[in-house]
């Protein structure tokens, strides 16, 4: 994609803790050890979804799906951040940049698409159990994923492909840990209006409108259960609800704990106000994925049960 920066920037510089040196090495053990508890979380889920006949539903074939998108996430950004913290190595090429920014987009895009989707999959299976498996078929919940991910990945190529047309007048310093989009827009000295619009757009269509079919999901499915006479009947439905609510929870609620609180007024702190929310969103960025299958291991006993099976079948064979 350099062939498309007609601008004598060929890299950018990835400031991230620089003003920090002392605590480089104390966030490069924590989000080691984040990630390869993401990986070996989500990865457990997927093959165990995979394998165990049992999980062969749309709710965990969606989990999967989750799985895998918050594995690909993490790994889009994780790596190049530790390389950084440890190395010193600030630098990425604009080509490295516009796919770092592709992949943040696509997969944050997507995984707002599959949540809306398992919240309309929970109200089908509460408030219409006898129809669930005619309006929920194979065909069905694979298209709905289908459609996540190609939606998301749509909306990736076109944000990306504009932020990246854009003309970079020599100011190639990014005071954050990643090639963010909002982050690189500040660096165009060209008016991105058009830009500003489409991420408009974009937010209204992947935030607010999966948010939307989650928030009247679950207004339908609350109204259901509390109509149901047996305490069994409404304890297994909030079990089957309360470990993607508290995820919906989590990933909203960084979100808006990122974007949506006061800007700091403070022009002598600017700086270090930036690289600490450089931070705090990397942080985000691998705690969701992080406690996305420990939220489901510890509140679902199909998984549970599932993950001890396949261990015990592994240790048979052995």
């Amino acid at each position: 994609m350099d062939g498309i920066n007609n601008t004598s920037v060929k890299e950018f510089i990835l400031l991230g803790l620089s003003g920090y040196p002392q605590l480089e090495i104390i966030f490069f053990v924590v989000i080691l050890v984040m990630y390869l508890v993401i990986l070996i979380g989500n990865g457990v889920l997927i093959i165990a979804s995979i394998f165990d006949s049992h999980l062969h539903t749309p709710m965990y074939f969606f989990l999967g799906n989750l799985s895998f998108l918050d594995i690909c996430y993490t790994s889009s950004s994780v790596p190049s951040t530790l390389v950084s913290l440890i190395s010193k190595k600030r630098n990425i090429s604009f080509s490295g940049c516009a796919v770092q920014m592709f992949f943040g987009f696509a997969m944050g895009s997507t995984e707002c698409l599959l949540l809306g989707m398992m919240a309309f999959d929970r109200y089908v299976a509460i408030c219409n159990p006898l129809r669930y498996s005619i309006i929920m078929s194979k065909m069905v919940y694979v298209l709905m994923a289908s459609v996540s991910w190609l939606s998301g990945g749509i909306n990736s190529i076109v944000q990306t492909f504009l932020a990246m047309q854009l003309p970079f007048c020599g100011n190639n310093i990014i005071n954050h840990f990643l090639c963010e989009i909002l982050a690189v827009l500040k660096l165009a000295c060209a008016n991105i209006s058009l830009n500003t619009v489409t991420l408009a757009v974009s937010n209204m269509a992947f935030l607010v409108l999966p948010l939307v079919v989650i928030v009247f999901s679950y207004m339908f499915i609350l109204y259901t259960i509390l109509r149901m006479n047996s305490d069994t009947g409404r304890c297994k439905a909030f079990s089957t609800c309360s470990a993607h609510l508290t995820v919906v929870i989590i990933f909203y609620g960084a979100i808006f704990f990122m974007y949506a609180k006061p800007k700091s007024q403070d022009l002598f702190r600017k700086d270090n106000v930036q690289a600490m929310e450089g931070l705090v969103s990397v942080f985000y960025g691998v705690v969701t994925p992080m406690l996305n299958p420990i939220i489901y291991s510890l509140r679902n006993k199909d998984v549970k049960a599932s993950v001890k099976y396949l261990l015990s079948r592994k240790a048979v064979k052995q």
